[in-house]
């Protein structure tokens, strides 16, 4: 069975259509810093759009913590019983087989009204077969009624004919769901037991979706005399449209639970080829630990561990040496526990808060935007919301790049210590004298090479190795001499500066 691809605006519909409160959402630019978009489509491949929906709405605005738990549970049994997982898997296959969303249509759209010539279209038909009799057998004069007969079928067939075609594919989308509810009605698996009940009426209903038995009888060119000559099609679009909202109460229902039962799957399947994961524990606002932390879209990931106690972190380390992917994994370890209970990692207590990011600012030459100028507006954004009624972890990736050391120190400072009052916050820069200006704010972190791997450790960085980097990457000596040359007479023009 091919699986629909669904695309980023088709799976966001259930967010939308039934929003998390607006205080614990993650916002778009905070999504893409993290890398959650391949995030999903890799944890979600195989995966019908419903299950889809489910889970994007639940990595943006999180779950409770008896809501976590139940998940938990939930996950952990399949987990357990490799049997059920692969049953359940299978009776949810046919959801798959959805290609178009029908969140809108159950939890946002209203039921457009139905026009009182719907009711005559029947006689169309009977119309276009007297005209012809007449113009053959009376007066000429029959063939303007048969003129009349074909301009109204015709016209409505211009106005419907894409309205019928969408309706036609979220009926189908619709079976599909109601096919699912049937099939895991009696079924004897622990999570099917919330469809008991429902299988006898999700398949009443679907075959009262279905065409006519003219329509749908197989006769060559049937369906096709029907729809044009006695509007077959439009009368089936009001009358099931009639149908499916005057139903759409069980509908809804059966969304739930089928989408989020796929999700579960999805977790487990994702989980049980996952070679570093754990549950996590929930903490308070400001402390976290995390232990061999990875981040799962690098297929080899070093795990890094970090605790962090009342205050946040500065984090420096060389060039190239992971910054900002573990201000990633820590991002995206804080998703995932806060919305699933899990983390990529050996240990992990984290604090189920929302997470807003700046990592990937740039300069817009459309909007007449500079870097800094974008960076401003994206630290006046992680102020408003480090001021709102939720707590939240702020991300910052290499802080006021965008413009001259002075001033990114300067205004680094006064940012950070503020948003470091409202806020638990990891910020990583290369301008190491923030490290002393913010300590009362934030924890030193550096990030160094040990052996083979990596390993976070308290201090700050004590030299950057920008200049060294210029022969590994393809410079002569005599330009990295001169880069030597001017780096210490810098340094030296700075202490001057510090001591008079």
């Amino acid at each position: 069975m091919t699986s629909y691809k669904s695309e980023p605006d088709e799976v966001a519909v259930l967010r939308l259509a039934v929003p998390p409160d607006a205080d614990d959402l993650l916002d778009d630019a905070t999504w893409r810093d993290l890398l959650l978009p391949g995030y999903t489509d890799t944890l979600a491949a195989g995966t019908s759009l419903f299950g889809r929906q489910v889970l994007e709405r639940d990595l943006r605005g999180g779950l409770d913590d008896a809501a976590v738990a139940s998940r938990r549970a939930r996950v952990q049994a399949l987990l357990d019983d490799p049997a059920q997982l692969d049953a359940l898997e299978r009776k949810l296959a046919c959801l798959r087989e959805a290609d178009i969303d029908v969140a809108a249509l159950l939890f946002a759209d209203t039921q457009p009204p139905r026009p009182g010539w719907v009711g005559r279209l029947l006689w169309l038909p009977v119309l276009l077969v007297a005209s012809i009799a007449a113009a053959l057998l009376v007066s000429p004069w029959g063939w303007v009624g048969v003129g009349a007969a074909m301009y109204f079928l015709v016209m409505v067939h211009m106005r419907y004919q894409d309205r019928v075609g969408l309706w036609t594919r979220s009926l189908r989308a619709l079976q599909m769901l109601l096919r699912a509810c049937s099939l895991l009605d009696g079924s004897d698996q622990a999570l099917s037991k919330p469809f008991t009940g429902r299988g006898a009426r999700a398949g009443r209903l679907s075959r009262s979706l279905d065409r006519s038995l003219l329509a749908a009888s197989g006769v060559p060119g049937a369906r096709e005399y029907a729809d044009w000559f006695a509007a077959a099609d439009v009368r089936h679009y009001y009358r099931t449209l009639a149908r499916v909202f005057g139903a759409r109460d069980f509908l809804r229902e059966c969304y739930w639970l089928c989408a989020e039962l796929e999700a579960d799957v999805t977790l487990a399947r994702h989980l049980r080829e996952r070679p570093t994961w754990c549950w996590a524990t929930r903490t308070g606002a400001r402390t976290l630990a995390i232990d061999g932390g990875v981040h799962p879209l690098l297929d080899e990931a070093r795990g890094l561990s970090v605790t962090l106690d009342g205050k946040g972190a500065f984090l420096s380390g060389q060039n190239g040496v992971g910054k900002s992917t573990f201000l990633r994994m820590l991002g995206l370890n804080l998703v995932t526990a806060r919305a699933f209970g899990f983390c990529y990692a050996q240990s992990a207590s984290l604090p189920a808060l929302p997470v807003v990011a700046s990592m990937q600012n740039e300069d817009s030459l459309l909007g007449g935007q500079s870097l800094y100028i974008a960076e401003l507006a994206r630290a006046r954004m992680l102020l408003a919301r480090a001021h709102g009624p939720r707590p939240v972890v702020c991300l910052v990736d290499e802080i006021f790049r965008g413009t001259n050391h002075e001033e990114s120190v300067s205004a680094a400072t006064a940012v950070v210590d503020a948003l470091a009052r409202h806020a638990l916050v990891v910020v990583s820069s290369h301008n190491l004298v923030l490290g002393s200006l913010l300590a009362d704010a934030l924890a030193p972190w550096r990030i160094v090479r040990r052996g083979d791997g990596l390993q976070l450790e308290s201090g700050v960085l004590g030299r950057t190795n920008g200049v060294a980097l210029l022969v590994e990457h393809g410079f002569d000596t005599d330009v990295q001499r001169r880069a030597e040359q001017v780096a210490a007479w810098l340094a030296q023009t700075r202490l001057s500066g510090s001591l008079s």
